[in-house]
Order: C-alpha cells, then structure tokens, then sequence
C-alpha cells in the first residue's frame, strides 16, 4: 500500500513544482537523465544478476516480449493508415508496449496474491518488461526521433544506453554465477530504489491538463490499448488458447493489464517523442488501471 501512496504523492508533487519558481521550467529533462544514467543502471547491477533462468520463466516472459511486438504492429500500422508523425507513433508504441509491472504492478499483485505471486512479477518486470526497454525500446526511441535513424547510429544508441551497459553486465555476471558482495550490492539497490519517486516527479513536472489538447483522441488510442486490448489478447491466449492454470499465468494476465511503464514516459520524452502525450499516458494511466486491473482480476477468475 506504501508503494501505491508513494506513487501519487510523487507525481502530486511533480504537479506542484510546476508553480514553484525555484524549479526552472526544464527541470524534468535533469531528473530524466539522472533516472536514466543513475536509477536504472542501478536497478539493472541489483537484480539482474539473481535471476534463475529456466523453462518456467516463458510465460512470464511473454508477456513483455509479445506486448512489445504487438503495440508495434498496431500503432506503426494506424500511424502508416491515418498519416501520423513518426513522434507520435514512436510514443504510443513506446508507452503502449510497456506496462508498468513494478512500481505500480509489484503492490497490487502482492495484494491480490501474496508473496508467491510476488516471484512471477519480478520474472514479468526484469527479464521481460526491463529488458525489453533496454533493448528494443530504444532502438524504437532513436528510430522515432528526429535525429540520426541509420542502423549504425542505432546500434551505438543502444551500445551506448547507460541501462543498457549495466544489463549486459548483469546478464554476464548471472551467465559467470557472480553477484556483487553484500556492502556494493545494497548500494546499487538503493540507486534503483530512487526510479520510482524522481521518475513521477519528472512526469507530474510535464503533466499538463489541457481542455484543447489535441492529445485526446491519441490518449484514449493508446490507453485502450494497453489496459484492455492486452490483458484480452492474454487471457484468449493463456487461459483458453493455451489451457494455461494457475499462479503463475493468472498473475502474467494481470500484470498485462498495469498501466504504462514510467520508464517507457521517460524514455520517450528523452528523444523528443510527444512528452506531453507521454506524461498523460502516465499520469492518466496510472489511476485508471486500478479500475481495470480490478476488472481483469475478475475476469481471470472466471476463466
């Protein structure tokens, strides 16, 4: 419950310092860079490392990796249909392909089913939803952005991508059987623990309401998609399709369904792709998964 509260006092606050003139009008840009040069490298260097790796980690991983394919196919396909700006495109795919299974995902499914449920959310997040940021996210990022988009350019945003480097360290310390010792591994956790609070502080800062916004109907698109398109195309395949039971794939349908991935806001208001939209995917988002989770976890009850 702590973490929920934690999450809406941050962006309330974030709202706030839009009007308190200590804080220049750019301030969310520094604290975007520090969640991405400092937070997540951190998170990365924590848990990365730990992560078992076996069979059983498929459905969970699934759940990012095809979420990820699918908003692709279906906003590159409505951008390429109705004319829409690369930057557009680009941030609906970015916040519609990544849920936020963490920081919003790790309490409500802690909630609903406890500490076991707990070990499945954390496959669905690391593995799956931060990794395939960390990856494929940015490749979509500076593929969208008004900058160079050239493979080569590419593969040295993604070589270069501060989260990035720290996965891949991760990944070849947890391939060695190596994790850092007690006193260093404590303060990369702490790093990563600050994601969540400076991540919504940047979000409430470039949140902006605005009647005559144009963003609406684009709001509405990639929302829709993300809290009921998904969690749908999972319960048909998991449930039905594949006659999946249990724990482990009741939570992987959930976690389908959390609102969009901070992270995903940040990323794309980084490489100038739609940051106010972005930032309304978030702070919109956010509450009103807690609705349509709570619709989800019915109806995969019923299944």
């Amino acid at each position: 419950m702590d973490s929920i509260i934690l999450i809406f006092i941050c962006m309330l606050a974030g709202v706030a310092a839009q009007r308190v003139k200590a804080f220049p009008p750019n301030s969310h840009t520094a604290l975007n860079q520090f969640v991405i040069h400092i937070s997540l490298p951190g998170l990365a260097l924590y848990y990365i490392p730990k992560i078992a790796i076996n069979s059983s980690l498929l459905y969970p991983l699934g759940v990012s990796w095809i979420s990820f394919a699918l908003s692709f196919a279906f906003f590159a396909g409505l951008g390429k249909i109705f004319n829409w700006p690369r930057k557009l495109t680009g941030c609906l795919i970015l916040t519609g392909g990544l849920g936020n299974t963490s920081f919003v995902g790790f309490p409500i499914i802690e909630a609903l089913y406890g500490k076991a449920g707990l070990e499945t959310a954390i496959i669905v997040d690391q593995p799956g939803t931060f990794v395939v940021m960390a990856t494929l996210g940015i490749v979509v990022a500076a593929a969208y952005s008004k900058g160079a988009v050239g493979g080569s350019a590419i593969i040295r945003k993604i070589i270069f991508f501060p989260p990035f480097v720290a996965f891949f360290i991760g990944l070849m310390m947890n391939v060695a059987g190596y994790d850092f010792i007690e006193d260093v591994d404590l303060v990369f956790q702490r790093l990563g623990s600050t994601v969540t609070p400076v991540a919504l502080v940047a979000v409430g800062m470039q949140l902006k309401i605005d009647p005559k916004s144009k963003h609406y109907k684009f709001l509405a698109t990639g929302l829709f998609f993300k809290l009921m398109i998904m969690p749908a195309f999972f319960a048909l395949l998991y449930k039905i399709i594949l006659k999946g039971d249990g724990l482990m794939i009741d939570v992987s349908v959930v976690e389908s369904a959390m609102a969009p991935m901070i992270t995903a806001a940040i990323l794309a208001a980084s490489h100038g792709l739609k940051p106010r939209l972005a930032g309304m995917m978030i702070g919109v988002g956010i509450p009103l998964s807690f609705i349509t989770v709570a619709f989800w976890y019915y109806i995969v009850n019923l299944l």
